[in-house]
């Protein structure tokens, strides 16, 4: 499967659980494994959690989910004018990321691509279009559940089997982490895309301070986005 990590120093990826990477000797090192013990979920400020053009309140922070609850169908996040999503996820420390986890929908309802941006806090769908991320990675098509099919959750299972893509970070770029911003810029040809889990795993330390937490506005400005309706550009009223 296509699971390409786009990040410009340190290619690589992994999913379910697994994977491969390469930098730019073509050195074929995979990237070390993950396990569950080493989820970020405690130290999400969920409170903070904010996300922009989401069709229903809050549905962003519903999905970073205990791992336990990595299958409830439950919640999901579903864009609401568009297809892209920014995500901006704060921590109660300072974290070295490891991997994202991330479970979709299987069909064209599923993101395509994920950037990654390191401790930003003033990222809007415009400037996040315009930077370089921090890392970058392809969702393929195909990969992901049904949200209508709540499976439960068992070790008998691979990440593979329950539709969960892993997708390793170079480690050293993504280290004093106090928050990641996650952009969906586009998905794989509908109008909306729908997320049903994101988790994150790494390791976490104390701050020595409290982290400073920024305000966003409630709700996504329309005029941030290349469409209202598919097919038809918007044009402003004051240019």
């Amino acid at each position: 499967m296509d699971c390409r990590n786009e990040d410009h120093d340190d290619h690589g990826h992994g999913h379910g659980g697994h994977g491969h990477g390469h930098d730019h000797d073509h050195d074929h090192v995979p990237p070390p494994d993950t396990n569950a013990v080493q989820s970020l979920y405690q130290t999400i400020n969920h409170d903070h959690i904010v996300t922009l053009n989401e069709s229903t309140v809050d549905s962003g922070k519903e999905v970073f989910k205990e791992w336990e609850k990595r299958l409830d169908v439950s919640k999901i996040l579903e864009s609401d004018v568009d297809e892209q999503l920014l995500i901006h996820v704060p921590f109660t420390g300072l974290v070295r990321l490891h991997s994202l986890l991330i479970r979709t929908t299987s069909d064209d309802y599923a993101p395509k691509t994920i950037k990654l941006f390191k401790n930003r806090e003033d990222l809007d769908f415009s400037t996040a279009s315009d930077l370089t991320p921090t890392a970058a990675f392809t969702h393929p098509y195909g990969v992901g559940g049904d949200e209508s099919v709540e499976l439960e959750a068992s070790s008998n299972r691979t990440m593979d089997e329950e539709g969960i893509a892993e997708y390793a970070v170079n480690r050293a770029h993504f280290s004093n982490l106090t928050s990641l911003t996650l952009f969906i810029e586009d998905n794989h040809g509908e109008d909306t895309t729908k997320i049903l889990y994101i988790g994150l795993r790494g390791e976490w330390s104390k701050m020595s301070r409290a982290p400073v937490v920024t305000m966003y506005e409630a709700a996504a400005n329309p005029r941030d986005h290349k469409n209202l309706v598919p097919g038809e550009h918007y044009v402003s009223e004051n240019p």
